[in-house]
């Protein structure tokens, strides 16, 4: 398939691209996506979480009262679960809740993730461009020429380009990556993507059917 080409000034060079519908064009997996990205938020998670159990509760072991007698239900220490500042039952523990996911489905997840914003006409391949030095007020035209302000938008650039990265550090909704660092949740999570041109072999290389 072929996509169309813009400069950063919002208009069409008139030049297109050719792209390969294996990567731009599939049906997308819609399950292959939600593990991808399950995956991409459960690596994100500290799993640092910890509450005191029974026996880690600083408190006397004394049994408060008798066994029988009293007329009330039993109860042992000032520990238990069933008193105020006693543990907590089955509470949270330090765990890793990260997952293997298989290559071939990261790739399907993010091929996946690419066509579905290409057919929604969310996709926009622009000239590669820099700036001269890293200015906010110069990206912020830039996504308004691109129509792409006011939303979500995501920045695939070819290779790590500071100028253009540190211009956009400080605009909300907007991140820059480049293609090595591309995954299926930032595409889905973004309302526009904007591919600079010569990131697309990367893309290619790296998304193809192996």
């Amino acid at each position: 398939m072929e996509l169309k080409v813009y400069n950063i000034n919002g208009s069409e060079t008139g030049r297109t691209v050719t792209v390969e519908d294996s990567v731009f064009a599939i049906t997308p997996n819609e399950h292959a996506v939600y593990l991808d990205c399950k995956q991409f938020l459960a690596d994100q998670r500290q799993g640092t979480h910890k509450s005191k159990e029974r026996s880690e509760i600083s408190g006397s072991t004394r049994k408060l009262k008798r066994q029988k007698g009293t007329g009330g239900a039993r109860s042992g220490d000032i520990n238990s679960p069933l008193f105020v500042g006693g543990a907590r039952v089955f509470g949270p523990k330090p765990r890793d809740y990260s997952f293997k996911l298989n290559i071939k489905v990261k790739r399907l997840a993010r091929r996946s993730a690419i066509s579905a914003k290409t057919a929604d006409n969310a996709l926009k391949v622009v000239e590669n461009f820099t700036f001269e030095q890293p200015k906010t007020k110069q990206m912020i035209e830039v996504l308004k020429n691109l129509q792409v302000a006011d939303r979500k938008s995501l920045f695939v650039l070819e290779s790590q380009n500071k100028a253009v990265a540190l211009s956009a550090r400080n605009i909300p909704n907007v991140r820059v990556v480049t293609v090595s660092q591309l995954n299926t949740y930032d595409i889905v999570n973004a309302v526009n993507v904007v591919v600079s041109e010569g990131s697309l072999d990367e893309i290619q290389r790296v998304l193809a059917v192996k």
